[in-house]
């Protein structure tokens, strides 16, 4: 199962070309045969289509700036960084966040990239072709689009494929661009097939549409009518949350929760009826051009913890099969904030088991064994430190002693829903995992949300309860308690309502994109009060609701005035 053996691989090396690898989407020109004009046989469309899906992935394998995925992350109310790499010290250093910035530049980037070949497909396929394969392509466009929205705001509308350099490009204002946003959504809604019914089933379905549509409705304040599309979602019977173990790794310790982000497990076909939208990841090391580039999930969310005497991520002798006690070599370059580890889950919450948040190691090193000392709070310390206060002798299989310094990035508590592991590239370069797109527990999410908006606490708490009867079965069966996790109307707000997100959806979630989209991140950043190696959190204003346009496309558009966006230079 190494080698992923996913259907994407079949067109990488000549998919969507209509787009060179110039610096910027905005300037590109199509210089292939699958331009608009010539691209109009059946296999140059379906071609077309299944580039969208490769450039979508590209968005998130990005390891030209390894910290990209903590962009997403740290600086809010549930990371903080650990071993940074650099490009995301703005996002929680906000003084510093300008329009010169890699990752403002770099989403901009490929998500105009996606939807100039989505415009490049549509040209293609027609205004009278297949419904089916205009709505995948207007899929796309939308939900790029939406990205953009939330992001940037007023952004240039772009409905027809861009064939040549262009300086006059205006940005629209985010009303109309939203109104685009709601109709490419609307009809791949009304023209996908449902998640039963699509090529593969990696391909766009009917239900990504809505659980889109869902959240864009509530970003533009329209909470009925997001209700009305995720109640379509919830009814259809097609989905249900985990609630039983399941799949390749019921041998080893885990949990119903945990087993949905086993590799192996994560897609519909091998038993995950919670998947609206996995983007199966192109891992074929031994197919040229087979990969979209080298994921640093797993190396960003996973501690250093292989620095620490006596642990390794090396295991000898296995295979495919065999399931990571630690997940993978990691480099730390991100940790749960303090209030993730220490204060957002009650007691009994499955979510919050060793299973799903490690916070204790084992010394793993074939025949380990060494003296340390151990100071006043308990860290390790050399034996003959004079803040040692006691000396222990360790073994493989002891709990590991940690030193102080290393709960900055080598050992603290971490998710594992990022772990990945090949036993023919233990050093663990890349990421193998494909990526938890859309999920059935966020849509109860979003919908409590909508119903709150509503003023309806009631049935928002309804469906918190759907999620948390799940979180809290097994230490309800423990306890006798049948009531234990359950939440009543009067506990729901919005602030509520962000923090159910992080329990169900901590690691999965774009969280920055999350608050961005709510209004919320100036007050939810609060929350995360931690000193790291940066210091705290700092400069964080209303300002960081939007990012900064970046500088390259204002200048590259000298004949008209772009104006930057409020606080950025």
């Amino acid at each position: 199962m190494k080698t992923n053996r996913i259907y994407l691989i079949l067109l990488i090396a000549i998919t969507m070309i209509a787009v060179s690898c110039s610096e910027d989407f905005l300037d590109e020109k199509p210089m292939s045969s699958y331009a608009p004009e010539t691209l109009t046989d059946e296999a140059g469309v379906e071609a077309a289509l299944k580039g969208l899906h490769y450039n979508f992935g590209t968005i998130w394998t990005w390891a030209g700036r390894q910290g990209w995925n903590c962009v997403w992350q740290v600086g809010t109310d549930v990371c903080s960084p650990g071993g940074i790499e650099g490009v995301e010290i703005p996002f929680f250093k906000y003084e510093d966040l300008n329009s010169e910035n890699g990752a403002v530049y770099y989403m901009w980037e490929r998500c105009y990239l996606v939807i100039n070949n989505a415009n490049t497909a549509l040209a293609a396929i027609g205004e009278d072709g297949d419904p089916e394969k205009i709505a995948e392509a207007r899929f796309f466009r939308g939900y790029c689009y939406n990205i953009l929205a939330t992001l940037y705001g007023d952004v240039p509308l772009l409905v027809e494929a861009t064939s040549s350099a262009r300086t006059d490009l205006e940005r629209t204002p985010v009303a109309q661009v939203n109104t685009q946003i709601i109709e490419d959504l609307k009809y791949a809604a009304d023209n996908l097939p449902d998640i039963t019914g699509t090529i593969t089933e990696s391909r766009a379905n009917k239900h990504m549409a809505m659980q889109c549509l869902g959240e864009v409705y509530l970003r533009v304040d329209q909470p009925d009518l997001a209700e009305t599309v995720l109640t379509k979602i919830i009814n259809s019977g097609l989905f249900s949350l985990v609630e039983e173990r399941y799949g390749i790794a019921l041998d080893v310790d885990g949990d119903y929760f945990s087993d949905m982000f086993k590799f192996g497990n994560q897609r519909r076909s091998q038993g995950n009826s919670e998947a609206i939208w996995t983007f199966e990841l192109e891992y074929t090391k031994n197919v040229a051009g087979g990969f979209t580039g080298a994921p640093q999930q797993r190396r960003n969310w996973v501690p250093a913890y292989h620095n620490v005497p006596g642990m390794t991520p090396y295991y000898d002798d296995v295979d495919d099969s065999f399931v990571h006690p630690y997940g993978g070599r990691g480099n730390g370059r991100m940790r749960p904030s303090n209030w993730v580890k220490y204060e957002l889950y009650d007691d009994g919450d499955i979510r919050n088991s060793e299973n799903n948040i490690t916070r204790t190691f084992y010394y793993n090193s074939v025949g380990y064994n060494a003296t340390w000392g151990v100071d006043a709070n308990g860290y390790r310390v050399d034996k003959n430190s004079p803040n040692a206060v006691k000396v222990v002798e360790v073994h493989e299989g002891d709990t590991a002693l940690i030193a102080a310094s290393d709960t900055i990035e080598v050992a603290y508590p971490y998710t594992r829903k990022w772990d990945s592991f090949d036993p023919d590239d233990q050093w663990g370069w890349t990421n193998i995992k494909d990526f938890p797109m859309m999920r059935f527990g966020e849509t109860y999410l979003l919908r409590a949300e909508a119903r709150f908006k509503q003023n309806n606490t009631s049935g928002a708490a309804e469906d918190i309860n759907v999620l948390r009867d799940r979180a809290f079965k097994a230490a309800r069966e423990e306890s006798g308690n049948s009531e234990l996790g359950k939440v009543s109307s009067a506990d729901i707000d919005l602030d509520f309502i962000l923090d159910e997100r992080a329990r169900e959806l901590f690691a999965e979630e774009n969280r920055r994109m999350t608050l961005m989209r709510t209004g919320t991140l100036v007050e939810r950043t609060a929350l995360n009060t931690e000193s790291t190696i940066k210091g705290t959190i700092s400069g964080v204003s209303s300002n960081n609701l939007l990012f900064p346009i970046p500088l390259s496309e204002i200048q590259r558009n000298k004949d008209v005035q772009w104006d930057q966006n409020p606080g950025y230079n």
